[in-house]
């Protein structure tokens, strides 16, 4: 009898540390796009992207928007003669995405490590140190002509970080989080990833994944199919197409002047 008892005590803590253990169970973090399928037609002026999801209470959030890794290119602008401003040359940074959007629910340097940083590549810092530009004669220069890639990309409404703009609410004992961000007009036809990290004591401790897809629908998906399979048409149509409306306002100018 007293074997059973034994057993009956251990079956008994068991089964309460797992009921104390399913309580307290970790939520899993989730991330949903709701605006995941952007079209593209002749009206379009870019859009909006919000992201919310489900994170464990207390964690800190960094919601990150990228497209693929490729390559882009800058110009170099330089005096020729000493007296016109012409290319000189042009620089090429290698694994670097063409859109790239980093909002955290604080100041990154604040809530994560450096090391975390590189690892996820999150921040300039670490985009910097993962991409590879050439031609470059030092790390100086390199340096320099990263800042001058991403003031360009900044500037094109491509690249953007900040902090502070992710809410979050308690809500049946998990922390629900949510981000309404501006999509440009500018930001290519192409699939994008949406990246969730949750972050406790400077290190990420869960990850979520959406998509982003924008698609060009309509006209707009005709012009830029003919444009690439049959550039001879399309040139011609995009002729007629200025000349069309060089003659339209040549007749507006022409009728304003008659009637002074």
């Amino acid at each position: 009898m007293k074997v059973q008892g034994s057993k009956f005590k251990v079956f008994a803590y068991l089964l309460f540390a797992i009921l104390l253990s399913a309580g307290t169970a970790s939520a899993t973090l989730t991330a949903k796009a709701n605006h995941d399928r952007i079209t593209v037609d002749f009206f379009y002026h870019g859009s909006t992207v919000s992201v919310r999801g489900v994170s464990d209470p207390g964690t800190d959030l960094i919601v990150k928007i990228a497209s693929p890794e490729g390559e882009q290119t800058l110009r170099q602008k330089g005096k020729v003669g000493g007296l016109l401003w012409m290319n000189v040359g042009k620089l090429v940074f290698e694994r670097v995405p063409s859109l790239y959007f980093l909002e955290s629910t604080k100041n990154l340097t604040d809530i994560l490590s450096e090391e975390e940083m590189n690892k996820y590549v999150l921040g300039y810092s670490a985009l910097e140190k993962h991409a590879e530009v050439t031609p470059v004669s030092s790390p100086a220069e390199r340096e320099k002509w990263f800042d001058e890639f991403v003031s360009f990309k900044t500037a094109s409404k491509l690249y953007a970080t900040s902090y502070g703009k992710i809410t979050t609410t308690r809500e049946g004992g998990n922390q629900q989080y949510y981000i309404l961000l501006d999509w440009p007009y500018q930001a290519s036809p192409g699939e994008y990833t949406v990246s969730v990290y949750a972050v406790k004591n400077n290190k990420v401790v869960e990850q979520a994944e959406t998509k982003v897809s924008v698609e060009q629908v309509g006209v707009v998906k005709s012009l830029a199919t003919m444009a690439k399979s049959n550039a001879a048409v399309y040139g011609a149509i995009s002729i007629l197409a200025a000349l069309g409306a060089g003659f339209g306002v040549g007749l507006i100018f022409r009728k304003g002047g008659g009637a002074h």
